[in-house]
């Protein structure tokens, strides 16, 4: 799957706050992230990003 950027992904795992859904910032070596609910931001490595993203559905 190729994301780019202002792509909304769902996490594996909640957030604290709540909320699954995210925005990503940034992209390249690293993967920034925004969470839609709390405002939050995270980043990640590449890799850990793959991991915790659900891949998208298929209709």
């Amino acid at each position: 799957m190729v994301y780019s950027l202002g792509d909304k992904v769902t996490t594996k795992k909640k957030h604290p706050c709540g909320g699954d859904v995210w925005t990503i910032v940034r992209l390249g070596a690293d993967v920034k992230l925004r969470c839609d609910r709390c405002g939050r931001v995270v980043m990640l490595t590449q890799e850990a990003f793959l991991r915790a993203v659900k891949p998208p559905r298929s209709s």
